[in-house]
């Protein structure tokens, strides 16, 4: 699992995948500064007070605050992305790490759309669930980080395992292999937790997942007695 995680950490770098760095990098940044304008706008057009030193006080809390929030929200923008970069990332690691097995087939879009539109709803209802717990109860880090490693394993491993198989299947396998794709979920929980590093969560996670879906393809066919390559 540590040598997989390193794996995908050093594959985002290499020269192959600095095209979708690139882009993955811009989109989140963009889209994270959107936000950010957007919502610090509506904070000082809504809160409106007759002294010019509590105006300033309540723009300078609102940023921070929105800063601290949409920190907590890279999740859900990661998960969003998951569906844009996974075939193109999960191809590019295939090929380099894997490349005397048969690669992957592409989601078609008409699944690809839907299956992250679901993931990004669920990360999000789950986040915004767990977000006031942080803040509320001491151990609520932990709840915050435990829900994302359950829901990240789950959905990244059934992302990279559909490419090979059919959505049932990968389920099944998910299932049986549950506590393995939760301490996978739980380290890209944990990357995602990092500053700066989480701007390059897509990328990892779907590179990560990659690995640790092979290695259980691999137990699979050991445990029915058929080569592992």
């Amino acid at each position: 699992m540590v040598h997989a995680a390193a794996l995908a950490f050093r594959d985002i770098f290499a020269p192959p995948f600095r095209a979708v760095l690139l882009k993955s990098l811009a989109l989140t940044l963009g889209l994270l500064a959107a936000l950010w304008a957007l919502l610090q706008w509506l904070a000082v057009e809504l809160v409106e007070s007759p002294w010019p030193w509590l105006d300033t006080a309540i723009s300078i809390l609102s940023g921070v605050g929105l800063v601290v929030g949409l920190a907590f929200l890279i999740a859900p923008v990661t998960a969003a992305f998951a569906g844009l970069f996974l075939d193109e990332v999960a191809e590019i690691v295939e090929r380099t790490h894997y490349s005397a097995e048969p690669v992957g087939r592409p989601l078609p879009l008409s699944r690809a759309i839907p299956t992250s539109l679901r993931f990004v709803s669920i990360v999000l209802l789950v986040n915004l669930i767990a977000l006031p717990l942080v803040f509320v109860v001491g151990f609520g880090f932990l709840i915050f980080l435990f829900a994302n490693a359950y829901l990240l394993g789950r959905e990244y491993f059934e992302l990279a395992a559909v490419r090979h198989q059919d959505e049932s299947s990968a389920r099944r396998l998910r299932v049986r292999y549950s506590v393995r794709i939760f301490l996978a979920g739980l380290l890209i929980a944990a990357f995602i937790a990092v500053p700066v590093l989480n701007l390059l969560g897509p990328l990892f996670a779907t590179a990560f997942m990659v690995h640790v879906q092979k290695g259980i393809a691999a137990a699979e066919k050991r445990s029915r007695g058929l080569p592992s390559r």
